[in-house]
């Protein structure tokens, strides 16, 4: 089911489009502000974003140029009242992909959701996201907190393997065997605490990032 987010304070607008875009196979989650949606983009990224433009906290394209910083490929399409040129512009250059101006038909916001949807492709599996740090895996970076992060090899491979296994608890031996011993290089334990207190101390002791004491390591969003 492809995961949806839209950000939307008019409760009678937020059905009607949520009721028939589920009809239609998505999964859609209202979020009423604009602070909302961004707290729930840092646990997970959905394949696409709807974004109201006039919000109870701030304008759309504030949020928007927030997102591009962070995932510049993530879709993300404008909904305003307002046909004027000058906001449309706006938001273009805060990075929209499209827009949609109200009233809409129905029929015509999905048809712009698929159109965007087949250019942009697999957004969710570039783009992985938990606790406030990101990973950009096309382009091999990280970002925490907004702010890119540099690690070395060892420290990037140790935690994309936490990312991708987010919510489950990943044995020490698991570690050593996928990151360090591929080639047949054997390395000890304290190669991986070593390499883990560095990586905590460059991501600020991100409190996402668990120890299992005796077992391994685990990455899982904090409620």
């Amino acid at each position: 089911m492809i995961e949806l987010y839209y950000a939307e304070d008019d409760q009678d607008i937020a059905e009607n489009v949520k009721a028939y875009l589920e009809q239609k196979g998505f999964h859609v989650s209202v979020f009423p502000t604009l602070g909302q949606l961004r707290q729930a983009l840092d646990t997970g990224l959905p394949s696409l974003i709807l974004l109201d433009w006039n919000m109870p906290d701030g304008r759309g394209d504030s949020l928007c140029q927030w997102i591009r910083n962070r995932w510049t490929e993530l879709p993300v399409i404008f909904l305003t009242v307002r046909s004027d040129s000058r906001d449309i512009v706006a938001g273009f250059q805060n990075g929209a992909d499209d827009y949609v101006v109200k009233p809409f038909e129905l029929e015509v916001l999905y048809s712009r959701i698929q159109a965007l949807l087949r250019r942009s492709g697999n957004v969710t599996a570039r783009y992985l996201s938990c606790g406030g740090i990101t990973i950009d895996r096309e382009r091999r970076t990280v970002f925490c907190r907004c702010e890119e992060i540099s690690l070395t090899g060892a420290e990037y491979q140790l935690l994309l393997h936490l990312m991708l296994n987010r919510g489950r608890t990943v044995t020490r031996e698991n570690i050593l065997e996928q990151i360090w011993d591929t080639k047949g290089s054997y390395v000890n334990n304290n190669t991986l605490t070593v390499t883990m207190k560095r990586l905590r101390d460059k991501l600020g002791q991100p409190a996402c990032l668990k120890t299992i004491r005796s077992v391994g390591y685990r990455m899982e969003d904090i409620i």
